[in-house]
């Protein structure tokens, strides 16, 4: 039976299998966050307390959300290209890296202006603020090491930091439970389950699935265009197909 990620390790397989996808998630994407921003600043209820600014909530969770999975993403697909040298991988992981990296600032400027209207101030050294700070400078450093070494090296070493900063994302997520935090409480994912009515929780839940959309169909893109641009600089189009999965020594 066919290892399916020696299958995907052929750039041209790859291509065909995603082709299809990319308008797939373009018009998931247009759909869930037309609707969900509707629905969002013009159909669900202000908060009691907050008012009007709660609305922030439904650009600001969905981006600190994609900034940790996309993050995640980042750190399993360096693993992979660390231990079985897929090439795939280690392009999956360079060409979301940007994509993490917006989707952080994205979440701590409209986290900044949140915490201005709710806390008085526009930052605090918060844990939950203070490491998801730590996940933007990751993504940073590992799209410098891509830009000063050759991509061989790049790869290795950027895959280390990957999987190191991974340490970072449980902290991310238990900082508001394991320390006194101006930051709220988890507020969706709960063992008891949400504690935000209906009218608030289906507008973020299709603003994050939006997100997820955008950011499935801008990394196809990227991975595309990147495959592409090799193969008209004439480098290898394909990986080897014997060698990709063996464990590095």
């Amino acid at each position: 039976m066919p290892n399916p990620l020696t299958q995907l390790a052929n750039p041209a397989r790859f291509l065909a299998v995603s082709r299809p996808l990319v308008p797939v998630f373009g018009i998931a994407m247009l759909l869930l966050l037309g609707v969900g921003s509707y629905l969002a600043f013009f159909g669900s209820p202000p908060d009691h307390r907050q008012g009007e600014s709660v609305r922030i909530m439904y650009v600001h969770v969905p981006a600190a959300w994609l900034a940790m999975q996309t993050y995640a993403l980042l750190a399993i697909a360096s693993l992979v290209g660390f231990v079985w040298r897929h090439r795939l991988a280690d392009l999956a992981a360079r060409e979301a890296a940007p994509l993490g990296l917006a989707f952080t600032f994205l979440a701590l400027a409209t986290g900044s202006l949140w915490g201005r209207v709710t806390w008085g101030v526009w930052w605090d050294w918060d844990p939950r603020l203070t490491s998801m700070l730590v996940l933007l400078f990751l993504y940073i450093g590992y799209l410098a090491i891509w830009r000063v070494m050759d991509e061989a090296a790049a790869a290795r070493s950027a895959a280390l930091l990957a999987m190191l900063g991974a340490v970072n994302l449980p902290i991310i997520k238990f900082s508001v439970e394991w320390w006194d935090t101006l930051h709220q409480k988890a507020t969706v994912i709960r063992p008891d389950g949400p504690s935000m009515p209906a009218s608030m929780l289906w507008p973020l839940a299709l603003m994050a699935l939006g997100y997820t959309a955008l950011f499935a169909f801008v990394l196809l893109l990227r991975m595309r265009t990147a495959l592409s641009r090799r193969k008209a600089q004439g480098r290898p189009a394909r990986a080897p197909s014997t060698a990709v999965l063996e464990p590095a020594a």
